[in-house]
């Protein structure tokens, strides 16, 4: 299987996870004005869980290191194959939320205060877990994106001072998204063997494990998605005959959500055996700075806020660059 050896290259994947996962929200709200989050949410994880599956079976089977993907799985324990499951369960209930939040508040919004959080809690758990890196750095750079999010939660919070309702909503299952968002990556680190080029017997190589957890996101979307379609945050009930009577636009761009942000997730577990899990989901969770910036310089979702408004959001994306350029170097 393909294996990093070198600390710059591992960066170099985190930061195309950053990109990645800072990017696919984009498809979302492309189809937002003709097709329902609950509705564009099916294709989101069928995608995850076809590049997953191609992922094991290219990068995952070829070369002479660690240990090929059939007989990887093959060999697993039951309780490392449930580890990694449950970080797809864990995920997805996570995530179904903040597309909710993007819907409600925006991307500028719901990245900055979700994903912020998540950063915060899985650089402290996976550290936990795993302790690599310098920890004045480290925790110096999840202090400095804790400000951020604070500075961004105060600017929407500005800008939807006369209305009521839907911006709370919004900001609140931002919150909770990145509650349960923070704790994901824990179990899918938990299921594999920390030095893919020694396999150990009973745990997962990186490309199993997120072939198991795409089967956790799949299995758990037929029940966290179907009582959503039938108990929407916003709108209406949908229903399987609303899915199914989409066009093929709308399920190609919602596919290719997917597909973009399990890129990130295989860069990111793929780059964790020689950056640790602490940094790896650290700096690819730095998709926020890339989500803000779609937010307010793209979709112009503060083009209306209060004057002085804007200053507070670039000091928060300067914020966000320098804690995430102090978790890059406490490697």
């Amino acid at each position: 299987m393909f294996i990093i050896d070198s600390y710059v290259i591992a960066v170099i994947f985190c930061v195309i996870t950053m990109l990645c996962w800072g990017s696919w929200a984009n498809t979302q709200k492309m189809t937002a004005s003709s097709w329902r989050f609950e509705l564009f949410y099916w294709d989101y994880v069928i995608g995850i869980l076809l590049l997953s599956l191609i992922s094991a079976f290219t990068l995952g089977s070829f070369g002479t290191g660690g240990r090929g993907f059939i007989t990887d799985l093959g060999q697993a324990d039951m309780i490392n194959l449930g580890y990694a499951i449950l970080g797809g369960v864990i995920f997805n209930a996570a995530n179904i939320l903040l597309v909710a939040a993007i819907g409600i508040a925006g991307m500028s919004v719901a990245f900055p205060v979700g994903i912020g959080l998540a950063l915060v809690i899985g650089v402290i758990v996976n550290y936990i877990d795993n302790p690599i890196g310098n920890i004045p750095f480290l925790f110096g750079g999840v202090a400095l994106i804790i400000i951020a999010i604070l500075m961004n939660a105060y600017a929407y919070r500005k800008m939807s001072s006369g209305q009521k309702g839907v911006s709370t909503k919004g900001l609140f299952l931002s919150i909770i998204a990145g509650i349960l968002m923070g704790f994901f990556y824990k179990y899918v680190a938990l299921s594999m063997f920390s030095d893919f080029h020694k396999p150990i017997s009973g745990k997962l190589s990186p490309y199993t494990a997120i072939v198991l957890f795409s089967v956790g996101v799949f299995i758990s979307n037929i029940l966290f998605n179907t009582l959503l379609m039938r108990k929407p945050f916003l709108g209406e009930p949908v229903s399987y005959k609303d899915y199914f009577s989409g066009n093929s636009k709308n399920h190609f761009i919602g596919i290719l959500g997917g597909i973009i942000w399990c890129i990130g997730m295989s860069f990111s577990i793929i780059a964790s055996g020689k950056a640790g899990p602490a940094i790896s989901y650290g700096l690819g969770q730095g998709a926020t700075v890339i989500a803000a910036l779609w937010g307010i310089y793209i979709w112009k979702e503060f083009e209306k806020a209060p004057k002085g408004t804007n200053s507070i959001l670039n000091i928060m994306l300067l914020l966000y660059v320098a804690g995430l350029a102090l978790i890059i170097i406490a490697r």
